[in-house]
């Protein structure tokens, strides 16, 4: 009888504030979408780095013949053959190091053609302009500075090249893009917590001459607070499925269909489903507590007669 009373009173909350209750909904939805996404945009953002991370390379390159007269590290001339075997032999002392390859200036024009066939500055450079280099592979790549470190001023170095600091600028700004993304998250949240707040004061506001019969002939706090408390939860919860819904169809349209990030950009490690699956649990308990707890706090006020 008492469930019955409950669910009863819920559904007549929730119809006499129906506009408020949609507004609650939806922003709860934007605000609780906006948290999953930047959870998925920060895992996205470390799946990027361990798959990138691994692969990167630090870069010795060596001075040629036309860095004499640019680069003060190359005043003394191109490499000789004596500074190269001995820049690879310590290198192969380096515990760190994974694996060293060495690109002659005819490898780094193949790929240079390769890279820039299609620019005009292409056509005129020359085998002799490009640099030979160590491509060296580390075991963990944020040791790059124990390399740096033990050849940069040597004879025949030009400069050493971190590969990981041109990935570095892709990832701050999708660091950026998520922390953005929080901050209109915590302002949707304060609107959400708002509505929540001024739906519960028009409910109980609405009801105060019901509530006032029930503590005058002995209803609990509890009993009286627990239909407004549900109202509010089940906004939240439908709000929380709908955020739900738009980060499965976020994934599903920006990376497998849609756009299909997945096939025009093949060499990025996208997130799976598994990691969106695994942020929709905590986005729905969330979406259930949150305006639960709001609702609580509002009711201490606003139901004592």
């Amino acid at each position: 009888m008492r469930a019955q009373f409950v669910l009863s009173e819920i559904g007549v909350g929730l119809r006499r504030n129906l506009t408020m209750t949609f507004a609650v909904i939806v922003s709860v939805a934007l605000s609780l979408a906006l948290f999953g996404g930047a959870l998925l945009m920060r895992e996205q953002v470390s799946t990027m780095k361990d798959y990138w991370y691994d692969k990167v390379n630090v870069s010795i390159f060596l001075c040629n013949k036309n860095d004499a007269a640019t680069s003060p590290k190359c005043a003394k001339g191109a490499v000789t053959t004596e500074q190269k075997e001995q820049i690879e032999a310590d290198l192969g002392k380096m515990d760190i190091v994974e694996t060293v390859h060495h690109e002659s200036t005819d490898e780094a024009y193949k790929h240079y053609k390769e890279q820039y066939s299609d620019t005009a500055i292409a056509s005129v450079i020359t085998p002799d302009q490009m640099q030979e280099s160590f491509r060296v592979k580390l075991d963990d790549p944020e040791k790059y500075k124990v390399v740096a470190t033990a050849f940069a001023g040597r004879d025949g170095v030009e400069s050493i090249q971190d590969q990981r600091g041109i990935l570095q600028n892709l990832f701050d700004l999708m660091n950026g893009m998520n922390v953005a993304a929080l901050g209109v998250m915590a302002l949707m949240l304060i609107i959400a917590l708002m509505l929540i707040v001024n739906t519960v004061r028009v409910s109980a506001f609405s009801r105060r001459r019901e509530t006032g019969i029930m503590r005058l002939v002995g209803a609990s706090s509890f009993y009286i607070q627990m239909p407004f408390i549900m109202e509010a939860a089940f906004a939240g919860l439908l709000g929380g499925a709908v955020a739900c819904i738009m980060l499965l169809v976020g994934r599903y349209f920006l990376i497998d269909h849609g756009i299909a990030l997945a096939e025009k950009m093949q060499l990025v490690n996208f997130i799976g489903w598994d990691a969106v699956l695994s942020v929709l649990p905590l986005v729905l308990v969330i979406g259930l507590l949150m305006p639960s707890l709001a609702a609580f706090v509002a009711l201490r006020k606003y139901l004592k007669v």
